[in-house]
């Protein structure tokens, strides 16, 4: 509730910043006409009714240019802020106001304070919202060369967009780089590597770097991208791990030195964790999965602090694989925690178990008459729980929705997740009897209508501008129609305006000798 009203005092302050930047050419030259008349060293009533006077002698024509100016002046604003907002999804005006204007009138950055709150760990809840929202990568994602360029080759249409690809090489940057990648010259050619957008430059410049010496990141992007069957891929990996491993041992016995070597250290360990990770997603993928689920319990137990790789959802596709059910309800147990950030995996996975237990003996019609069990209710809860989370997954599990291939990132609570779990466990929900079922029914007295995640809701700021933009052409019409009758409202307007003014005025005049004020108007 506190953040709602803060954040509505926030928007409030930009709206009325953003009221006075369309008006500031009347506000001026009344100002300046002001200023004007209070320096002829005359006395105070004088110089009201000389404003009177002025007042009076404005015709139609000057309101009808007043208000047609205004509605101009905020028509080519709206027309640049839609624009904006198609290019770029967000409001021009908005943005300025968020960056420039919130610290000048004693805002609150929420992006730095979100940071503080997950840096040191005080508020779960906070922590939970942050990562639901950002875009994180699919723990499932699919081998470039292996797997997406066999798209490429059939329909000649590229299966990843440049803004999926442009997030992965920002992973990769983070990830397989660091500061002290010039000492080293195959680390060096690398680091500009992973900047390259064309594939076949990141392939030559990682051929580069091994000639020079044996590189870990290099074998990891010729494994990735120019390996054409899985295969291939693990064989590169298992070159990879032993280039990695090694500087991971060298780099651990170091890594107290000093900050330098304290960031090689943390760069190796991102490497090996991953290499490690992607040989037991290559043994899945060829059918050894009891070997890659050790695999990935061996490097659960070795790094367990890495959470951000979210090894435990590969190991629970690999477990439902296998039919292990009871361990995947102890994986589910650790991590199925209100602390940690959720999954569509993380949530169906729990409702499927549930599922299972009542989904092949269940009937809605057998339900509707006697009622529902204990474990039907608490399946029924589980699908709810997950359908809350994800609403986009039931459609592509009941098959309602074609399945295309999934992003190498996906946004949580959307459709891209939605997508990147159905990909993987389609099969799983199909093996166990009746769960499709049961979730259809369930899904089906529930459902809504939802609308793509995330929408672009149109700015306010946009709202605004239409608005003001309609109303100063309504009174330009207006006045231009019946220019008496609008020029009787605009001088009662501008007399009510100037009232307090003139009732200040007075007082100071009675207050203040008139030779004291006549010295003053003459400064």
């Amino acid at each position: 509730m506190a953040e709602a009203a803060t954040g509505f005092l926030e928007q409030l302050k930009s709206c009325i910043v953003w009221s006075w930047t369309y008006l500031w050419t009347v506000w001026f030259f009344i100002v300046l006409f002001l200023v004007y008349i209070l320096r002829v060293p005359l006395k105070i009533n004088d110089n009201l009714s000389t404003v009177s006077m002025f007042l009076n002698t404005l015709t139609p024509k000057f309101y009808v240019a007043l208000t047609g100016t205004s509605s101009l002046i905020s028509g080519l604003i709206l027309i640049f802020e839609w624009w904006y907002f198609r290019k770029y999804g967000t409001s021009f005006i908005e943005q300025v106001s968020v960056s420039h204007l919130r610290p000048l009138l004693g805002g609150v950055d929420n992006n730095s304070s979100n940071n503080s709150n997950s840096s040191n760990g005080d508020s779960d809840s906070n922590r939970q919202s942050v990562s639901e929202c950002k875009v994180w990568r699919n723990p499932l994602n699919l081998f470039r060369g292996a797997e997406y360029n066999r798209y490429t080759w059939v329909t000649g249409r590229e299966p990843l967009t440049y803004y999926d690809m442009n997030l992965s090489a920002q992973d990769h940057q983070t990830f397989f780089t660091c500061d002290s990648d010039h000492l080293r010259p195959a680390d060096a050619i690398m680091q500009k590597a992973w900047r390259e957008r064309n594939p076949q430059a990141r392939i030559s410049a990682a051929h580069e770097a091994l000639e020079i010496n044996e590189c870990a990141t290099a074998y990891i992007l010729l494994a990735e991208e120019e390996a054409t069957t899985i295969a291939e891929a693990e064989k590169l990996f298992k070159q990879a791990l032993k280039a990695g491993d090694g500087c991971y041992r060298r780099s651990q016995q170091l890594q107290h030195h000093g900050s330098q070597y304290e960031a090689q250290h943390r760069r190796d360990t991102n490497v090996l964790v991953y290499i490690k990770r992607r040989l037991a997603m290559c043994a899945r993928r060829l059918g050894r999965t009891r070997e890659a689920v050790k695999m990935m319990r061996d490097l659960m137990k070795e790094f367990p602090l890495l959470s951000m790789f979210n090894i435990h959802e590969n190991l629970l596709e690999a477990l439902l694989e296998l039919q292990a059910y009871a361990d995947v309800q102890a994986v589910l147990a650790k991590y199925d925690d209100i602390s940690l950030p959720k999954s569509a995996t993380i949530c169906y996975t729990a409702a499927l178990l549930k599922a299972r237990a009542v989904s092949d003996k269940f009937s809605p019609e057998a339900a509707s008459r006697r009622g529902l069990s204990t474990a039907e209710m608490n399946a029924v809860e589980a699908i709810h729980r997950a359908v809350e989370f994800n609403p986009h997954v039931p459609k592509y599990l009941l098959e309602m929705k074609s399945l295309i291939l999934p992003p190498e990132h996906i946004l949580k609570r959307g459709d891209s997740e939605a997508i990147a779990y159905a990909f993987f466990h389609l099969a799983h929900w199909k093996r166990v009897e009746g769960a499709l079922n049961l979730l259809h029914c369930t899904w089906e007295g529930t459902f809504h209508e939802v609308s793509v995640y995330p929408k672009k809701e149109l700015p306010f700021f946009i709202l605004f501008t239409a608005g003001l933009c309609s109303f100063t052409a309504m009174l330009a019409l207006l006045t231009h129609q019946f220019p008496e009758l609008m020029g009787v409202f605009a001088k009662a307007f501008l007399s009510t305006l100037f009232a307090p003014l003139n009732f200040v005025m007075e007082k100071v005049e009675s207050i203040l000798p008139s030779s004291l004020w006549h010295q003053l108007t003459r400064i």
